[in-house]
């Protein structure tokens, strides 16, 4: 069953909304992780997941200006929960439509699947805006007996 010293507390990481900042992310998914004995898999995919949206604000949140991201982390029994919040411009990510991947292959696009990505790949994908802040909270569901996902 679930060890105390695999239970992960909540965390909470600031960057610059600027692509430079994509190893911080890295480091800090993986601080925080790694007690959790998650397959190479199922940490490909959080990560994944995470830098795609983190990207994503921080090429669009800001136009013309480099604001800041707040990347949460925390555990809930067999749930890992991120949260996401920027200050930019509005934007819900449970509205965008779903790319056309042939179009996308075909015409030789780069971009536009990295919203897609993650919500396939996460458990849960919620937005809300709140107090000026885009604010997304996904769930990946996990293994806690030690055996990762």
């Amino acid at each position: 069953m679930l060890k105390k010293e695999t239970k992960i507390k909540m965390n909470t990481l600031k960057v610059t909304g600027d692509l430079a900042e994509v190893e911080k992310i890295r480091t800090f998914l993986r601080e925080n992780l790694q007690a959790l004995n998650l397959s190479d898999k199922a940490y490909y995919l959080i990560e994944l997941s995470l830098l795609e949206i983190c990207i994503n604000i921080a090429r669009y949140a800001y136009p013309g200006d480099k604001g800041e991201i707040s990347l949460k982390i925390w555990q809930q029994q067999e749930k890992l929960f991120f949260e996401i919040r920027d200050w930019g411009i509005p934007f819900n990510p449970r509205k965008s439509k779903k790319p056309d991947i042939e179009e996308i292959i075909r015409k030789g696009k780069k971009g536009g699947l990295g919203i897609f990505i993650s919500r396939k790949l996460m458990d849960g994908f919620d937005y809300k805006r709140e107090n000026n802040q885009n604010v997304l909270t996904m769930y990946k569901r996990i293994k806690i007996d030690g055996a990762g996902t």
